[in-house]
């Protein structure tokens, strides 16, 4: 599916002079965080409002990230987009080819006449935002990668040391056998299948999910995650679901409920899932990083992010510009990037907001929440950089699609893989077709 942004001339906000002698200038955020991370955005913004009196910002929740595009797109051609947009990682190369809709935070930044460094943020979050000419496109917010959650108190039944989580894919085998035989009927299970066992997967030992450097260097990219070692994995966790030994649960967020309400023992998800973990867990967990193969070299390498970045709508006022500036560095402080953090289980995307809350020892009253951090302050490779794919949105519901065709035994893992390639290549095409 593509996206076509048309050239509009410029839109403007309303500015709420009221009569003063102020004007106090608007911008606008479309955002899809739900629940306590909306409180917390409109907590964000409530700060920033009060610390100065020139801009005010407003945040409107637009429905999920593809309803909130969605709505994005046709507000841009009525001319009344928002200044600030967030969009999912999986929109990257949609948001990309849309030729004069957006300005690269990095120009918003020089020519408000901010201080910007792309090197104060977590490299592999925001090398997947910045082009090969190293201009970064949009501003990394809530980015999250994935992880390894496991039941404490299951290992302890299960005879398992509980402080001693897998490491390798061997590992989780080994110990998904023992929590079997204790009476566990759901040892392992995974949500988001095609993001942690494919494309995080593929990062993490430093192998091509797609060509062109997954995409990031060119829009002829076609997918390669049909290779020995893929078909491996998931021909592995084939056979553990015949085993009982790992338990499909859906194509989201279906796992983490299995896990924090104690059916399933181990988990692989988003490290964001940290937060409803604690809420609703009743027993003792601990979060490791991903599982890995260890005759593979180079792994492990780093995990790819998903959630979310912020974009910035062209057509506005310079004053606009300025105001959505000043409240991109409000968002980069470490203070207020380390609170984000500490709250939601997302990524800080500084080092310094890192730091910050390492040297406030909440790693060391919260254990396991360093881990995905640890994942992605790394230097990335062509391979492990991200992945940035044009229609990736329906390439993923193509895996999904292949993928519960092998945990139902209807196809082999080659026979899945091979297929979703030539499926997701056909997309690639005419998403290349249409933006060159």
């Amino acid at each position: 599916m593509r996206f076509n942004f048309k050239p509009l001339a410029a839109a403007t906000l309303m500015m709420a002079a009221a009569g003063s002698a102020h004007a106090t200038t608007e911008i606008t955020w479309w955002y899809s965080n739900t629940g306590a991370l909306s409180d917390r955005i409109q907590n964000m913004v409530a700060d920033f409002n009060k610390s100065q009196s020139d801009y005010k910002v407003k945040a409107i929740y637009k429905g999920g990230y593809d309803e909130s595009m969605s709505a994005a797109i046709a507000a841009y051609r009525a001319g009344n987009a928002p200044n600030i947009l967030q969009v999912f990682e999986v929109g990257t190369a949609t948001m990309m080819h849309a030729k004069g809709a957006i300005v690269s935070v990095t120009k918003l930044m020089k020519d408000a006449g901010e201080k910007f460094d792309p090197k104060a943020y977590v490299p592999a979050v925001a090398s997947y935002y910045t082009t090969n000419k190293g201009e970064m496109l949009s501003l990394p917010f809530n980015s999250s990668t994935t992880v390894f959650f496991y039941n404490k108190d299951l290992f302890a039944k299960a005879g398992l040391d509980p402080e001693k989580p897998p490491v390798t894919w061997k590992d989780v085998e080994a110990d998904a056998k023992k929590l079997k035989a204790a009476g566990v009927e759901c040892p392992f299970t995974t949500s988001w299948q095609s993001w942690v066992q494919l494309e995080s997967f593929s990062a993490w030992h430093n192998v091509a999910f797609a060509s062109k450097d997954n995409g990031m260097g060119g829009l002829d990219a076609r997918l390669e995650f049909n290779s020995p070692l893929h078909v491996r994995h998931i021909q592995n966790l084939a056979n553990w679901a015949k085993q009982g030994l790992f338990v499909y649960s859906g194509r989201k967020t279906e796992g983490d409920s299995k896990f924090y309400t104690g059916k399933c023992a181990m988990l692989t998800s988003s490290s964001a899932t940290y937060g409803n973990v604690v809420k609703n867990a009743q027993f003792k967990f601990g979060v490791s990083p991903l599982p890995y193969y260890a005759d593979v070299k180079g792994a492990p390498q780093n995990t790819v992010i998903g959630g979310a970045s912020l974009w910035v709508m062209s057509g506005k006022k310079p004053d606009e510009y300025k105001g959505v500036a000043k409240f991109f560095a409000y968002l980069s402080k470490p203070e207020v990037q380390a609170a984000w953090h500490q709250g939601t289980g997302y990524l800080p995307a500084t080092i310094a907001a890192y730091e910050l809350t390492k040297e406030s020892g909440f790693y060391k009253t919260h254990p396991g929440t360093d881990v995905a951090v640890k994942q992605m302050i790394v230097k990335t490779t062509d391979k492990s950089r991200g992945i940035r794919l044009g229609n990736f949105v329906q390439i993923r519901g193509i895996i999904d699609e292949e993928l519960e065709g092998v945990w139902a035994g209807k196809k082999t893992p080659k026979q899945a893989l091979d297929s979703a390639v030539e499926r997701g290549n056909k997309l690639l095409v005419r998403f290349q077709k249409a933006n060159q």
